[in-house]
């Protein structure tokens, strides 16, 4: 394992110092299709290109995309809050799109506890002392997190997929065979076949992605391919990489997150008022019909859990209006 850890430091560190752009790359990188509104947040480890909607006087609202995916995928629920008077903030996870790590010899690492963190860095560089969240996949973790670890600062949430925070310390258990065997990707980027093959097909794989995790969405090339330019940042096939081999104890994560980590590895539970929501369609995990104990012990608050018929993995795509009524419905319920 050490051999590995050490292997992985190196190799990392390496590749971010020779393939991190500096702002003028990004700029060059980003010059055909970004987003006229996108606009950037320094914290202490990124630059996060964000984009932004509504009133700046609104009530914040963050929402957190996932893997593999970007921004876009919130553009519908984006504007529906805006209309409601919030003001909308939907940033780039950690390698995707225009987001950099600000120190080039920075290793691309992507822990649970790196990716909460990133979320309230981003308040921080922001001013907002309070917010609420939104996310799935990724960014559902990172919610998680932050409303779990700082229920001071996120006063409402919607999280998509339930509560996803993961004990990175005990040594990880196998699943149903059905269940390990829909995560295949996962076991795939553990090995470096894995790394290669992401590197060498990250659209054509992305996309396979997409449609299997929402078999029934009929999604268009421009709609992906609108996204996929995001796929292009030099960080993501590291970013991705260490995401999935960290969760599983194949590969070290930052030591400032020790700590950490071990906290999340007890499941602290979310205080904050809380809606979840599922895909009944997801094709990693189907949705079991009514919660269980643990998922009732890990929001204390919840004010509803609901599956949305004729949606997949990517529901703020498939489903936005879902999405957007169960954030206002949250807010209300915390007035």
């Amino acid at each position: 394992m050490e051999r590995s850890r050490r292997t992985f430091l190196r190799t990392t560190g390496a590749a971010g110092a020779a393939l991190a752009a500096d702002f003028t790359g990004v700029a060059r990188l980003w010059a055909q299709g970004e987003p006229p509104n996108t606009r950037f947040v320094e914290t202490p480890a990124l630059r996060i290109g964000y984009e932004e909607r509504g009133d700046r006087q609104g009530f914040p609202i963050v929402l957190l995309h996932g893997f593999p995916d970007d921004v876009r995928a919130w553009d519908d629920v984006a504007v529906a809050l805006a209309k409601a008077g919030c003001r909308v903030l939907v940033p780039y996870l950690r390698g995707y799109g225009p987001t950099r790590f600000r120190d080039a010899a920075a290793p691309r690492m992507a822990e649970q506890a790196a990716i909460g963190q990133d979320l309230i860095d981003f308040a921080d560089g922001l001013g907002l002392k309070r917010f609420a969240t939104a996310g799935y996949d990724w960014g559902n973790r990172a919610a998680c997190i932050a409303a779990a670890l700082h229920p001071d600062r996120v006063r409402a949430g919607v999280f998509i997929g339930g509560y996803s925070i993961q004990n990175t310390v005990a040594r990880s258990r196998p699943g149903a065979p059905e269940a390990d065997r829909a995560l295949w990707y996962q076991w795939y980027f553990n090995t470096e076949r894995g790394r290669d093959g992401l590197q060498a097909n990250r659209r054509s794989l992305c996309r396979l992605l997409w449609e299997t995790w929402s078999p029934t969405w009929k999604f268009t090339a421009e709609t992906f391919d609108r996204t996929a330019a995001s796929f292009d940042n030099p960080d993501f096939v590291d970013v991705v990489i260490h995401s999935y081999r960290h969760r599983i104890g194949n590969a070290p994560g930052e030591s400032r997150f020790v700590d950490v980590e071990k906290r999340l590895a007890g499941r602290p539970p979310i205080s904050a008022p809380s809606i979840v929501l599922y895909g009944a369609d997801d094709g990693i995990a189907r949705p079991a019909p009514t919660a269980s104990p643990e998922e009732r012990a890990s929001f204390t608050s919840l004010i509803a859990r609901r599956i949305v018929a004729g949606a997949g993995h990517f529901l703020p795509r498939e489903k936005p209006d879902a999405v957007s009524s169960a954030m206002l419905e949250v807010l209300k319920a915390t007035r």
